[in-house]
């Protein structure tokens, strides 16, 4: 199977060694989720373990939906990555930080696309770690500045980056690994859009087309047809509105994560402030990146599952977020006996989500309010007109991408205000002096 010309190889052998190789590499996946919950406080104590937050945050992560199928079903190793991740997470927690420096430098070598979250760890680690105290206020003290904890993470990111990189600048092979890593020729958005802002810009640009030609504002004969939703990765151009650029989405990006950031730096709340710029900056880069994959929101999921059995608010932002981004991710099972499967393992996860975080909150107010209630039940008549209704209409053949069109912009709603929401929640907490100088 490794055998380059092999492009149509199948075998038995291939398939068992997949599956059993997902499931060897995600022992390490609940080893970090065993360190995680040892280090994460939950404030309300349970006489049933039922309903104890490390048991609630455990199945949260174990049995998350969206790793489930992308790596046992649709095949991808993101368990023994998001495992690296959340045990650096988990060793910055317990401030062993040059542990958790070295897992995300490895992290980062393994799948670059991790580079997403590395300004909140560069940030917290030079915050927490290379300056080692702050003023009775709680704001820095620059004369704590320790040039040998920089020269020790210096060298831990310098040696592995030796490791992984040496080998193909021995050879010369170094540019046609950045060129695979950074694939910039393969356009704006997926096959199917990632549901983010480009997914709702690029819906916008073909509203305007089609007002325009109704209107006669645009000449049909010029129009590329079905440049976006053809189902091919590509680049394309924007009709109406601007086209966009890998410099402008890469500029949108550090205009989104720069809040985040600054409120690590001058707002320090020690693990939960990491936590919440690691899922800011992992959501900043969903929303405004070039070339998103569906698949890169479980980048914001599984941290954000460690901050909603804390706080009441940071629960209701992650059901929103979870049950949409879950939901964006059904094309990727497309087949007929997979959709049962799918809609099953997506009902399991979402019930217990819902009523563990309820029954953990119980003396709090509504996680959810009547607006946001409403826009998660509308994804039950989505999903039955996708799959259900418009296979069986005649727009099937003329209009093939409408499912994915429908899902992509409906979701990308969702989860853009649950961006917002939690922008907004980081932004106006008040952090009590005392916690800051901790």
């Amino acid at each position: 199977m490794l055998v380059v010309e092999n492009l149509n190889y199948t075998s038995r052998a291939t398939v068992f060694f997949q599956r059993f190789s997902v499931i060897f590499t995600d022992t390490l996946f609940i080893y970090a989720v065993h360190e995680c919950c040892r280090c994460i406080n939950g404030k309300r104590a349970a006489k049933d373990i039922l309903e104890k937050p490390t048991f609630i945050l455990a199945v949260l992560l174990l049995w998350n939906f969206g790793l489930l199928i992308v790596d046992h079903i649709h095949f991808q190793y993101n368990g023994f990555l998001f495992g690296l991740m959340l045990l650096s997470v988990a060793r910055l927690c317990q401030k062993r930080y040059l542990e958790g420096a070295l897992l995300f430098a490895v992290l980062l070598h393994f799948k670059h696309i991790y580079v997403y979250v590395a300004p909140a760890y560069g940030i917290y680690l030079l915050r927490s770690y290379c300056f080692t105290a702050n003023n009775a206020d709680g704001s820095l003290k620059w004369r704590s500045f320790s040039f040998l904890h920089v020269t020790l993470l210096g060298l831990i990111v310098c040696l592995v980056s030796a490791l992984s990189l040496g080998p193909f600048l021995v050879l010369g092979q170094l540019p046609q690994v950045i060129s695979r890593l950074f694939p910039f020729k393969r356009g704006l958005c997926h096959a199917y859009w990632a549901p983010n802002f480009w997914a709702l810009y690029n819906a916008m640009d073909k509203a305007l087309t089609i007002l325009g030609l109704k209107c006669n504002f645009l000449d049909g004969t010029k129009i590329p047809k079905a440049s976006m939703t053809g189902g091919l990765v590509q680049e394309f151009q924007h009709t109406v509105l601007p086209s966009v650029t890998p410099l402008a989405t890469l500029i949108c990006t550090f205009i989104a994560i720069l809040p985040s950031v600054f409120c690590l730096w001058f707002k320090p709340q020690g693990p939960r402030g990491f936590l919440q710029c690691l899922v800011l900056c992992a959501l900043s880069s969903f929303m405004f990146g070039w070339h998103v994959h569906e698949k890169a929101i479980l980048l914001a999921i599984l941290p954000l599952s460690l901050l909603s059995i804390q706080r009441a608010k940071d629960a209701g932002i992650y059901l929103i977020l979870a049950t949409t981004g879950h939901f964006s991710l059904f094309p990727l099972l497309f087949t007929t006996p997979e959709l049962p499967i799918k809609i099953l393992l997506m009902l399991l996860f979402t019930v217990y989500s819902f009523s563990s975080l309820k029954s953990l909150f119980r003396r709090e107010k509504l996680l959810l309010n009547w607006l946001e209630t409403i826009y998660l039940i509308q994804l039950v008549p989505l999903e039955i007109f996708c799959e259900i209704i418009f296979p069986l209409t005649s727009w099937k053949q003329q209009f093939p991408f409408v499912p994915l069109l429908l899902t992509s912009v409906y979701c990308a709603l969702g989860i853009t205000y649950a961006w917002l929401k939690l922008y907004v929640s980081v932004l106006t907490e008040r952090v009590p002096v005392r916690q800051k100088a901790e």
